[in-house]
């Protein structure tokens, strides 16, 4: 007898294969039975029997990058990339990861989260039982308490504080500490660990505003570690560098190659960035792809299908002080920097600053006259929220600048912005999808878990279907389902995940194509601690299988927890490159 028979929906398996009409049968957590092309319907008995007629059948979407290593513990269904049908999460991106951890290092690994991946402290000391010090004992605490299947690498930060310390920040490690570094990352993935992280990016800095503890290594110290993931199998390497906002340094791009060499193992990296007014940087970050090929290595860029909304403000910790010079301002307290920016001379300081050249990536969120309003906390500001700076610019006789800045003081500060997207124009759109046919570019950089007030990029999936669907139309319903199941579980070597076949795993998708989309971005208040998230839910999608067992249906959360912390080894199988063929 099945556990689920799916009847009468459309089959898109995963592998780019035209959709066919086909039933799915799901026994003990795999797929065991897919009718035959045409029709022809599975003859069985089922505890649970699905009417899809006129619904689409999928595998399990995976999300190659995330950081839900802290908010599975008070939220073990992953949500919102649950309700839209992310069924696989690998976190432990970055460098950042809440194991292994010395005693007396919560506080600063807490403050650490809530700076660089905007994990509100409250939810961290509330919402997280801190009670492990190696990565074994972290798995553990997650195993057999999750709705999704979770794979988390080993994030650089942590073995460096574990072995060296304080002098962690500040100290290139000694020959001895690196190899005790060494050790302990074997230790990890022999416990499960997906392989390792480290962030070189200017813009990760701790909680007392200094520079992460992977961003003093040395060159020797990052490929020692690398190297050590080859001994292992199913293990994989990610990499987040000033190449990734700005564009790639020649030192930047020779590392990238040494590294995927160093570990025998693919090298993704977060997040390409697509916009036809910069395409000299998007065609020198896939030269740095390119480059590690040459080698015989293998770089993977990340990059969004979608333009996620991120708001902004000038009160809170967020892109805007990582613009050139701006955090010597941004970073003060509030009634200083209020102070500071009523000064025109510094409001000309930072407006020139924020135009050069050195603004990288972060230059998309200059364009002061295209922000819109948001929530807004003073009867000055009342009725603007949904307004673009540059009307009020305009009624006010100043520049948007001006204008935005008299704004946000008149709330303190707390005025919520949203920048407008600066590439969402049509030759945009068609280098996405250039860069989405090569095998050195993936779908995702969700940063889900992230950044939580901030953004919300778990609906991915859902809004690029709609969009395949009925909106721009850039690639069939069968390439699309590709590229967010079977090359993300490919790149991670994820066995028998990512295609929907007898015998994969039963994580599985059904979905209405006439509806399905993401729901609106809201504001919710739901973490431990009272703080805030953006939240989107899904639209279309009917339920969501993972291991076999429902975990959405109809858009809200059954409330089981199927989920499996994937290890590598057991639940990897190894994806080398072609210099270690």
């Amino acid at each position: 007898m099945l556990d689920v028979l799916i009847r009468g929906g459309t089959v898109v398996d995963g592998t780019g294969a035209p959709a066919r009409q086909a039933d799915v049968g799901i026994r003990a957590g795999r797929v065991v039975m897919v009718g035959q092309p045409g029709g022809e319907s599975v003859d069985e008995d089922a505890t649970e029997v699905v009417d899809a007629t006129g619904l689409v059948i999928t595998p399990g979407f995976v999300d190659p990058h995330t950081h839900y290593d802290a908010q599975l513990f008070w939220d073990p269904a992953a949500s919102s990339s649950s309700l839209h049908g992310v069924t696989t999460v690998m976190a432990g991106n970055c460098g950042f990861t809440l194991a292994p951890l010395s005693d007396g290092d919560a506080d600063y690994t807490r403050r650490m989260m809530a700076k660089v991946e905007g994990m509100p402290l409250a939810a961290l000391e509330h919402g997280v039982p801190w009670g492990w010090s190696t990565f074994s004992e972290y798995l553990d605490c997650l195993d057999g308490a999750i709705g999704v299947n979770a794979g988390f690498l080993v994030g650089h930060c942590a073995l460096r504080r574990n072995v060296m310390g304080a002098d962690a920040v500040g100290s290139e490690a000694s020959l001895e500490q690196v190899e005790a570094m060494a050790r302990l990352l074997h230790e990890a993935i022999e416990a499960g660990g997906m392989g390792f992280s480290t962030t070189l990016a200017f813009t990760h800095s701790d909680g007392d505003g200094e520079a992460v503890a992977s961003r003093w290594a040395s060159r020797d110290e990052v490929l020692a570690l690398c190297a050590a993931v080859r001994d292992h199998e199913g293990t994989t390497l990610e990499y987040v560098t000033d190449g990734c906002m700005r564009g790639f340094r020649d030192d930047e791009i020779e590392l990238m190659a040494a590294m995927s060499l160093a570990g025998r193992r693919p090298l993704n990296w977060n997040v390409l960035t697509v916009d036809s007014k910069e395409p000299e940087r998007y065609r020198a970050q896939l030269a740095a792809c390119e480059h590690a090929a040459e080698q015989g290595g293998r770089a993977v860029a990340l990059t969004m299908p979608v333009l996620v909304e991120m708001n902004m403000s000038f009160g809170s910790y967020c892109a805007l002080f990582m613009l050139p010079d701006w955090s010597d301002v941004m970073s003060l307290p509030v009634p200083e920097r209020i102070e500071r920016l009523r000064d025109p001379a510094v409001r000309a300081h930072l407006l020139e600053r924020s135009r050069s050249s050195d603004a990288g990536v972060f230059t998309r969120l200059t364009e002061w006259d295209k922000y819109q309003i948001g929530d807004t906390y003073s009867a000055d500001n009342d009725g603007l929220k949904g307004r673009l700076v540059a009307d009020l610019a305009r009624e006010r006789g100043q520049e948007p600048f001006d204008a935005l800045l008299d704004i946000v003081i008149a709330d303190d500060l707390r005025t919520v912005l949203w920048p407008l997207p600066t590439d969402d124009d049509a030759e945009s759109w068609a280098l996405r999808v250039a860069a989405w046919g090569r095998d050195d570019v993936l779908l995702g950089g969700s940063d889900a878990g992230a950044h939580l007030d901030r953004m919300c990029g778990a609906s991915y999936t859902t809004q690029f279907l709609g969009d395949c669907l009925r909106g721009r139309r850039l690639v069939s319903l069968e390439r699309a389902v590709q590229m967010l199941t079977q090359e993300p579980a490919a790149l991670f070597g994820l066995r028998d995940r990512g295609v929907l076949a007898v015998g994969a795993q039963a994580d599985v998708v059904i979905f209405d194509p006439a509806t399905v989309d993401s729901g609106a971005v809201s504001m919710v208040h739901d973490l431990p601690g009272g703080t805030p998230r953006l939240f989107a839910g899904a639209v279309g999608v009917r339920r969501v299988y993972v291991n076999g067992r429902a975990v959405a249906v109809d858009g809200e959360l059954t409330g089981q927890l199927p989920g499996t912390v994937l290890r590598s080894g057991r639940d990897t199988e190894t994806v080398g490159v072609p210099a270690g063929a």
